[in-house]
C-alpha cells in the first residue's frame, strides 16, 4: 500500500510517451489480475445479464450493481435521482483528472424477454449478453483489480451504470450524470459498450420522430374526394426516400413503421410513421430534418391539390421519440491517442468508428470522450439470439480499459 509521506505524483503527459504503462512495477498486478480471474469476469457478465434491465424498467439490476460495486470495497456506491449507479474511487491529487468508467444497465428487450443465459460451446448465448452486459462486467473487473492491485491514482476514477442508453431511453442516464450529478465535473468520459476491439471515437446523432398526419375521415365510396391521411402519408415517404443526402459526413433515413385506418372501405382520419435520422455531423443532421420536414408538407399540399373542390384539410403532427447529438474529435485527440496506445500495448490495433452511444452527449458538450468495447467476439446485438465469445484472450477487454483509464487519471507512484 502507497504511504501519503512517500508520494510523489506523475502525470502521463501523453500517450506517446506512457506506452510503457503496462510495464509499470504498480500496474502489472492489476493485469495480471484480470487475466488470473477471467472467470470471475464472465460470471459477472452472465448473471448480471439474467437481471431483466427493459427501458425504464433497469431498477432490479441497478440495484444488484450496486450490491456488487459495495462488495468490492466501494461503501459509497449510490443510485442517482435518474436511476444511475455510481462509486468513486478519489485520486491522490487534488484538481486532478476526474475520469468516468461507464457501462449502460439497460436493454431494448421488453421485461416478459427470457433473459436466460445458456452456454453453447465456447459462446454466451442471451439477450443482452454482449450489449450491455460485456461492458458492466468489464466495470465491475477494472475497479476489482484497482482496488485488489492497491493502485493509487493521481485522478479520480467514477464507475458507472448508466440507464436509458438504449433508443427509448434517449441518453437519459447520461443526460442526468454530466448535467446534474457531476455538476459539469467530468474530465474524460469512457463507455464500455458490447465485444470487439474496436474505439466509438465520433458519435452518430440521430433525430427520431412519430409523424401522424390527421383528416377528417370518412366513407370509401360516399366521402370520396376528401383529402385522405394515408395517401399523404404515401406521398411524405416517397418524398422522404428521394430527399438527397451526403455520403461523407454520413448521413441516413428511414421510416420504420407506419400505420393507420381502421377499415378498407374508411377514408382514415389518421396514419402515422416512425422516422429515424441519422448522421456524424450535426450540421447535416440538422439539414436532413429540415428536408423531411418540407416533404411532409409537400405531401400534404400534394394532396389537397389533388381535390381541389374539397375544403377538408390535413395537418401534421409531429411527436418527438428522441434525439442524440452528433459530435466529432480528431484522431489526434489525447483521449482517443490514449486509447489507441493502450491498445497497441496489449498487441492489437483497434479500429476507429462512429456511433450512437453514450459518448454522444458529453462528447458533443466537449468533454473528451469515446467508447471501447470490452474484448472478445459477438454478434446479434438486440436480438434475441446475441452471443458473446471470448476467444483466446478476451480479458484483454477489461485490461484495456484499465490501461486507458490509468493513462487519464496518472498514477502516484512511490519513490524508492
Amino acid at each position: 500500500m502507497l504511504r501519503p509521506a512517500l508520494l510523489t505524483l506523475l502525470l502521463l503527459p501523453s500517450p506517446l510517451l506512457g506506452q510503457d504503462l503496462a510495464q509499470r512495477p504498480a500496474v502489472t498486478p492489476a493485469l495480471a489480475h484480470l487475466r488470473a480471474t477471467n472467470d470471475w469476469t464472465l460470471a459477472q457478465q452472465s448473471s448480471l445479464c439474467e437481471i431483466p434491465a427493459p427501458p425504464f424498467g433497469e431498477a432490479a439490476r441497478a440495484a444488484e450493481f450496486r450490491r456488487r460495486l459495495e462488495g468490492l470495497g466501494f461503501p459509497n456506491a449510490r443510485i442517482d435521482a435518474e436511476g444511475n449507479v455510481i462509486a468513486e474511487r478519489p485520486g491522490a491529487a487534488r484538481g486532478a483528472a476526474r475520469v468516468v468508467l461507464s457501462a449502460h444497465l439497460d436493454t431494448v428487450f421488453p421485461d416478459s424477454t427470457d433473459v436466460s443465459v445458456r452456454r453453447d460451446g465456447t459462446r454466451l448465448r442471451g439477450p443482452g449478453i454482449g450489449d450491455d452486459c460485456r461492458g458492466l462486467a468489464v466495470v465491475l473487473a477494472v475497479a476489482r483489480a484497482m482496488q485488489q492491485a492497491q493502485l493509487q491514482t493521481q485522478g479520480t476514477v467514477v464507475f458507472v451504470g448508466t440507464v436509458g442508453e438504449e433508443g427509448p431511453g434517449n441518453l437519459r442516464g447520461v443526460r442526468h450524470l454530466i448535467d446534474r450529478q457531476s455538476a459539469g465535473k467530468v474530465d474524460y468520459f469512457i463507455s464500455v459498450d458490447g465485444a470487439g476491439h474496436s474505439v466509438v471515437s465520433r458519435a452518430v446523432g440521430s433525430h427520431r420522430y412519430r409523424v401522424t398526419i390527421r383528416g377528417p375521415g370518412g366513407h370509401s365510396f360516399g366521402d370520396f374526394g376528401i383529402p385522405n391521411p394515408v395517401h399523404a402519408l404515401g406521398r411524405a415517404i416517397a418524398g422522404i426516400a428521394a430527399v438527397p443526402v451526403p455520403t461523407s459526413p454520413r448521413t441516413t433515413f428511414n421510416v420504420g413503421v407506419i400505420e393507420g385506418g381502421t377499415s378498407v372501405n374508411s377514408i382514415a382520419m389518421a396514419a402515422a410513421m416512425d422516422v429515424d435520422m441519422r448522421s456524424e455531423s450535426q450540421a447535416a443532421l440538422d439539414t436532413l430534418d429540415s428536408r423531411v420536414r418540407r416533404a411532409v408538407q409537400a405531401a400534404i399540399e400534394a394532396e389537397h391539390q389533388r381535390w381541389p373542390g374539397n375544403s377538408a384539410r390535413l395537418t401534421a403532427e409531429w411527436k418527438e421519440i428522441g434525439k442524440r447529438p452528433a459530435a466529432a474529435q480528431p484522431d489526434t485527440a489525447f483521449v482517443v491517442r490514449s486509447a489507441v496506445a493502450a491498445a497497441r500495448q496489449l498487441g492489437f490495433v483497434p479500429a476507429l468508428t462512429a456511433s450512437s452511444t453514450d459518448a454522444n452527449y458529453p462528447m458533443r458538450l466537449g468533454i473528451p470522450s469515446l467508447t471501447i468495447d470490452g474484448g472478445g467476439q459477438g454478434d446479434g446485438a438486440h436480438a434475441l439470439g446475441e452471443w458473446y465469445d471470448d476467444g483466446p484472450a478476451g480479458w484483454k477487454g477489461p485490461q484495456w480499459a484499465l490501461l486507458l483509464t490509468l493513462s487519464l487519471t496518472g498514477l502516484a507512484v512511490e519513490v524508492p
